[in-house]
């Protein structure tokens, strides 16, 4: 079965926190109905703050036909409106029991045929699935990269019973129908894909920055300036290739062997993520996080990402 936006017209958003109200933007800048539903107190109303701050922003990269504001209804539950929900995208907390009670309920009344999709950053569905006795194949993990309105990564992530001959192919073209690039993660594991590449080079940098190698702000600033830009535009094997004179194997063969040196090192060296350690890291990192306010660095991120996102689309090759 295909999907495209034609047979997805209306998702359920469960949860408004940072990931949901971005993930509502962009449906509603895709031409969607979205139902949306959230307990916590003024989720309401700061949804609608989200939304009016981000709109210019999705209005600059262009809306879909139809697209409106306006066309999300905030509902205290569904439990009147599944007869219309086509895909539920779950936003909720990072907690294993509250996911079991959540996914149990959205099983049962979720119609056959709706993909329910989670959000989440590292649990994987086989861990809360089981409670899922009705359909458990029409279920997986949508793990976007923040902020999902902006950032086209989508982690496709099925647990071992999804169904993979429909379920997934329709997730993942729903998820390109919105301008996403959603990657299939063959088998799960924990923190998915990203997550993990992203802890491997957060841990080094908190411990070099903690042992007092380089400072934080001129770690930030090796980044930015070097192997950031780089990924940006190539993957690591890509660079790799390149790196080794158009041959991977070329690069493993004369550079690997110093590479495996350092990881070997850095696993001497790992950051211990203690209550003191944090406290002692955070000391360190605070003065140079908070020189510059975060909300206009943030506000002249998304500037630049934008037009560095409309450069990639005019290539054929740096997708």
């Amino acid at each position: 079965m295909s999907t495209t936006k034609k047979d997805i017209r209306t998702v359920a958003i469960i949860g408004t926190g940072v990931i949901g109200a971005s993930w509502t933007a962009l449906f509603l800048a895709r031409g969607l109905k979205v139902l949306v539903t959230d307990p916590a107190p003024d989720a309401e109303k700061n949804l609608e703050i989200y939304l009016k701050a981000q709109w210019p922003t999705l209005t600059q990269i262009g809306l879909s036909e139809g697209a409106s504001i306006q066309n999300y209804t905030f509902v205290n539950s569904l439990d009147n409106y599944f007869g219309e929900v086509d895909f539920i995208q779950e936003n909720g907390p990072e907690r294993l029991e509250f996911k079991r009670s959540l996914f149990a309920y959205l099983d049962e009344k979720a119609r056959p045929e709706v993909i329910i999709a989670s959000s989440s950053s590292g649990i994987p569905s086989s861990e809360y699935v089981s409670v899922c006795h009705h359909h458990p194949e029409r279920v997986l993990v949508g793990h976007p990269f923040n902020p999902p309105h902006l950032i086209p990564l989508v982690e496709v992530v099925p647990h071992t019973a999804t169904d993979r001959v429909t379920v997934v192919p329709r997730a993942m073209e729903f998820y390109k129908s919105l301008g996403k690039k959603p990657v299939l993660i063959q088998k799960e594991i924990p923190g998915f894909i990203a997550n993990r590449l992203q802890a491997a080079l957060l841990m080094e940098a908190y411990s070099l920055v903690s042992r007092g190698i380089i400072s934080a702000a001129d770690l930030d600033a090796t980044v930015t300036s070097s192997l950031g830009l780089r990924w940006a535009l190539n993957g690591p094997f890509a660079l790799n290739a390149m790196a080794g004179g158009g041959s991977f194997q070329h690069f493993l063969e004369h550079l690997g062997p110093a590479a495996k040196s350092w990881h070997d090192d850095m696993h001497k060296h790992t950051f211990g993520m203690t209550a003191e350690d944090i406290k002692n890291l955070s000391r360190t990192v605070e003065p140079t996080v908070q020189a510059t306010g975060l909300d206009v660095l943030q506000k002249e991120r998304d500037e630049v990402l934008l037009k560095l996102m409309d450069m990639k689309s005019n290539s054929s090759l740096l997708e």
